[in-house]
């Protein structure tokens, strides 16, 4: 009797449970999830990205995104007027979760000078909602959207020609969480790809207007991360420590090329492919294609300056598509030593190394005006070709290529340094009481950008402010 009792207390209880779980209705339709109350969209610009969604419920989400053209800097003495959502290139991130009603506010700015409008490709309806959208100067239009499928989203302007107005930097991310949203990590960044093709060549300074046929053949002159050469470099890197996650959300706006994603010195331990629920692990490089993202995510275990860039490799060190992650933290020796050791390895024998000689390098049309901009100009001009091998603040690799701050060797002799940029170096030197016996080869620049990058180098890191004329370097070059 007693055990017939228990049966039917247990199935009382779980009658109960299953009562009580009934309660909740599981949407398996995304479309039918109610909307509980509104609330204003946080957006952010990059790298930035608001706070994670979490458990909330799905709301009427109120988005405000004001359309903007702007002149900016696509790197040092080269300007540009982008076309913006929010102000910036890529556009504000708009973070939701599934289930939500957006209701969209899309403002053209009075002082603009074209029409534009919105295609988010997280939208089911005609255009994305660029039919709903375009939208004059000095006006406003609304329009609503259910958020029916998670995932990482590009959006971008979809005004004819659709191709220039994305070239001119107006897409962004658009994120939807899924119920419960995503796990936690600690710590997120939005980073986005685009290509730029101006009148100029690369390098070429003043306002530069854009290339249509540049564009339609694909020939890039930049290929940068959010929106300019340097944009997440130096004090603008973004940051981590060791122990911590990373999770970057990675978008590519294009218009025309597909990005080879990958981070130096680290591998993903996740990457949701094209920003869909689909997961790979162990991802060394991931492809992003035109109008596409990915979410990836890593842990970092060693602390350094991790390099992430487009892994067609030009684009990287001679196009812009460079960014860095600094972590601080200590050292795990487990993980990586560092150097242990230096040797002599010659396998052909000790012959003579030659260095590569190429006629034809093209001078400045426009030369510096005055000191602050040689700086400028030789910034751009020192990450483009010198950062690689001598690092972001002129430290060198240790054992392999020498520092240029504060070095003995480069303060002890401009003539000397001006020789070694025109024509490279070869063999055995001794800088700050280190020996280093590496190649340098001929630097393909002009007269006046030898000048330029020079002065930034002696007038930075400790070292002793000379100021390199043009007239210099064609002193050592004649001789």
């Amino acid at each position: 009797m007693k055990s017939i009792l228990k049966i039917l207390s247990i199935a009382l209880i779980l009658s109960a449970y299953g009562c009580f779980k009934s309660k909740k209705k599981v949407h398996t339709n995304t479309e039918d999830i109610p909307v509980h109350r509104e609330m204003k969209a946080e957006l952010t610009s990059p790298p930035n990205v608001p706070r994670p969604v979490g458990e909330r419920k799905a709301k009427k989400l109120i988005v405000e995104m004001e359309i903007l053209e702007k002149e900016g800097e696509l790197t040092d003495g080269v300007r540009y007027v982008f076309w913006t959502f929010g102000g910036t290139v890529p556009g504000s991130f708009i973070r939701t979760r599934v289930g939500d009603e957006v209701e969209f506010h899309l403002q053209n700015h009075p002082d603009n000078k074209l029409p534009h409008n919105i295609d988010l490709h997280a939208v089911t309806g005609p255009g994305g909602g660029a039919e709903s959208s375009f939208v004059a100067p000095g006006h406003e239009k609304v329009f609503s959207f259910k958020t029916l499928n998670p995932g990482l989203y590009v959006y971008h302007c979809a005004t004819a020609p659709v191709g220039m107005h994305i070239a001119n930097g107006m897409y962004g991310l658009i994120l939807v969480e899924p119920d419960g949203g995503l796990p936690i990590v600690d710590k997120e960044y939005y980073i986005m790809q685009g290509d730029f093709y101006t009148k100029g060549a690369n390098g070429e300074r003043g306002l530069q207007p854009f290339d249509m046929q540049k564009a339609v053949d694909e020939n890039a002159d930049y290929v940068v991360f959010n929106g300019n050469v340097g944009a997440l470099t130096g004090d603008n890197a973004i940051t981590a420590k060791v122990g911590e996650t990373v999770r970057l959300f990675v978008g590519n706006g294009g218009p025309g090329l597909v990005s080879s994603f990958h981070v130096i010195g680290e591998i993903f331990d996740k990457v949701h492919i094209e920003g869909g629920d689909l997961i790979n692990e162990n991802v060394q490089t991931t492809m992003i294609p035109a109008g596409g993202a990915a979410i990836v995510e890593f842990h970092v275990n060693v602390p350094g300056t991790f390099i992430l860039v487009d892994h067609s490799i030009f684009r990287a060190f001679n196009k812009g598509a460079l960014a860095m992650l600094k972590v601080e933290g200590e050292e795990n020796e487990n993980i990586y030593t560092g150097e242990q050791y230096d040797g002599i390895y010659l396998p052909e024998g000790p012959g003579i190394q030659e260095m590569p000689t190429t006629d034809g390098v093209v001078e400045s049309e426009i030369p510096a005006q005055n000191f602050e901009e040689q700086m400028k100009f030789g910034k751009q001009i020192y990450m483009q070709t010198c950062f690689a091998c001598h690092q972001a603040e002129g430290q060198g690799i240790p054992n392999a290529f020498p520092p240029l701050a504060n070095s003995d060797y480069l303060n002890a002799d401009v003539n000397r340094a001006i020789d070694i940029v025109l024509n490279g170096k070869t063999g055995e030197i001794t800088v700050n009481g280190q020996k280093y016996n590496s190649v340098m080869t001929r630097q393909m620049l002009s007269s006046e950008e030898i000048a330029n990058v020079l002065t930034y180098v002696y007038n930075n890191w400790d070292n002793n402010k000379t100021v390199v004329t043009s007239e210099m370097v064609n002193k050592v070059k004649n001789k």
